[in-house]
């Protein structure tokens, strides 16, 4: 894989991509509290898969254009609210937030939402939730309409925006995708019920990173990068208090000297992406493995 990202680099710094649009996404951290501090819930993508094979990653995919159409079932901060986290528009900020929930609970079986009445989902391991969520996943129900037939309001309220994420312009596949952090709420538990994923597993936030450093746990920058932002909280609490100024991430190569690095746009100008992800100055990382 790795020569394969040279050569595809290689060609974009050639002038030779044809750049194809990047797809909206949603992502989310599920956190919960541990005997060490916060623990994450990480998915390992199936080696057959066509993008990210291998990785581990959080729940996450692309946007359903039906996803908007959740707005007449939400509880918790607007649209407006989200749009200004995200910059971008209310519409597209309905699509995000319900694709998190939405993509939350098809991969993982969490479902954040409420019934009408305000008290919270606490079970969804039944028969019946699991055709639906089945049926989420093949794409014959939409979320607005499960919603409905279950008097139930999306819970924009139990997520938190944390990072947005653009796959490089060299990349085949590339998804614009926007980071949510979600506690597992209370009376829930995740599912080995990922598709698309061939394990799954809560570990210690710290754990997690120093996986990554170690090279035992295989996984994109922008993965690997909210690990490490993670660790220096004691507890979810904490985490999710957090305020965040978010801009996205859109790795480029540039010649230095005949060596190709990467950089990213940060406040005061080009920065090497690898200083995302490092916790004490480190710079070996592979530069070319985000989303």
């Amino acid at each position: 894989m790795a020569a394969d990202r040279t050569e595809l680099v290689a060609r974009y710094l050639r002038g030779e991509t044809d750049v194809v649009a990047a797809r909206d996404a949603a992502s989310v951290v599920l956190l919960r509290d541990g005997a060490t501090g916060p623990e994450v819930y990480l998915l390992r993508r199936r080696p057959t898969m066509a993008f990210a094979p291998g990785m581990h990653v959080y729940p996450g995919g692309s946007v359903d254009p039906r996803d908007r159409e959740a707005a007449d079932h939400w509880a918790g901060p607007p649209p407006a609210a989200w749009a200004a986290a995200f910059s971008c528009d209310p519409g597209l900020a309905t699509a995000l937030v319900a694709a998190a929930v939405r993509e939350t609970f098809e991969e993982s079986g969490v479902l954040l939402a409420a019934h009408r009445d305000g008290t919270p989902v606490t079970d969804t391991t039944g028969d019946d939730w699991e055709r639906d969520r089945l049926a989420l996943i093949a794409g014959t129900l939409a979320l607005s309409d499960f919603l409905a037939a279950r008097s139930l309001l999306l819970r924009a309220d139990l997520l938190r925006p944390w990072a947005h994420w653009i796959t490089p312009e060299w990349s085949a596949r590339r998804f614009d995708t926007r980071f949510f952090l979600a506690a597992l709420p209370a009376g829930q538990r995740t599912r080995d019920v990922g598709g698309e994923a061939d394990r799954v597993t809560w570990l210690p936030v710290a754990e997690a990173f120093a996986g990554f450093r170690a090279g035992s746990l295989t996984m994109m920058n922008a993965t690997a990068s909210t690990l490490r932002d993670l660790a220096a909280h004691p507890d979810v609490a904490s985490v999710m208090a957090t305020p965040r100024r978010i801009r996205p991430v859109l790795a480029r190569p540039v010649l230095d000297g005949g060596r190709v690095d990467y950089v990213y746009d940060a406040d005061d100008g080009p920065a090497p992406l690898s200083g995302l992800v490092e916790p004490f100055g480190a710079r070996d990382v592979d530069p070319t493995a985000i989303s």
